[in-house]
């Protein structure tokens, strides 16, 4: 099993690469955030770009070491610009982060996510409720015959989605990030639970999907289970500074923005953080 030591050694690594390179990550996602997914991935020292058609996120696939996938408000150009893209990171080996937001809420949704996973994505992030109805939907062990989904939310708890996560983490040979008020990210060998975060993070748009963005940022310079590690420890540190400065959660969103943009790297290392071997 990894170290902690080794662990906290690899994320200081992976932001302060991220700070100095200035990685480019495309991204396919969600119209109601869109505006938060580039903000926070310039805060921690990306460059963003949001694309919609085919052809263009081909090209930026091909160009980045990493790219974002989101359905939460899917458009009809995105049945042919979605596989397409999936196929060239999958086959050029690159790594994707997928968010199956509103996972069951259409035919083409379930037909899309059902097709992604010859794929294979690098990091999986969603709620308790997505990641159980993911795994179910691509026929893996869940220990659990539904899931709790309501509309973009979960009514399941964290942990009911353990086995799920590390069924989807076995199958793609990546890493899943279960959010909730205790979150989880498994690469399928070993747990980790990560501890921090904001209660107001429910009540701003885009506090999930922006976290997919940002994991894929780190996916640029660290394996898939360090970036998405990074992004939910610098995830939870921001979230508690902002709530400690903030009255609501209309400049908590500020907040938290600047605060992602504070952090140095071994505050985001030094995050509390618990392992358990599978």
């Amino acid at each position: 099993m990894i170290s902690q030591e080794n662990i906290q050694k690899e994320i200081i690594h992976a932001v302060n690469t991220v700070k100095k390179e200035n990685p480019m990550v495309a991204s396919i996602t969600n119209t109601v955030t869109i505006n938060f997914v580039a903000n926070a991935q310039l805060a921690v020292g990306g460059s963003a770009a949001m694309i919609y058609l085919p052809d263009e996120a081909e090209t930026l696939a091909k160009a980045g070491n990493a790219m974002y996938i989101n359905f939460g408000t899917l458009l009809p150009i995105y049945e042919e610009s979605i596989p397409r893209t999936a196929k060239i990171l999958y086959d050029s080996h690159k790594s994707w982060v997928l968010d199956p937001v509103g996972i069951g809420a259409g035919s083409l949704r379930k037909k899309l996510l059902k097709l992604l996973k010859g794929y294979r994505p690098s990091i999986i992030r969603g709620n308790a409720s997505e990641i159980i109805a993911l795994a179910n939907l691509w026929e893996l062990p869940s220990g659990r015959t539904h899931s709790g989904i309501r509309g973009v939310d979960s009514t399941d708890k964290v942990i009911s989605a353990r086995q799920s996560a590390i069924s989807l983490a076995k199958w793609t040979n990546g890493t899943v990030a279960v959010s909730g008020e205790t979150d989880l990210i498994t690469n399928g060998r070993e747990i980790i639970f990560s501890y921090g975060g904001s209660h107001f993070l429910k009540m701003i748009t885009g506090s999930g999907c922006s976290l997919g963005g940002v994991a894929a940022i780190y996916a640029t310079v660290t394996s898939p289970f360090i970036a998405a590690l990074t992004a939910v420890s610098i995830y939870n540190l921001a979230g508690k500074r902002a709530e400690k400065i903030v009255h609501g959660p209309g400049h908590f969103q500020a907040q938290f923005l600047d605060e992602l943009y504070k952090a140095t790297a071994e505050d985001i290392a030094a995050n509390l953080f618990t392992i358990e071997e599978i």
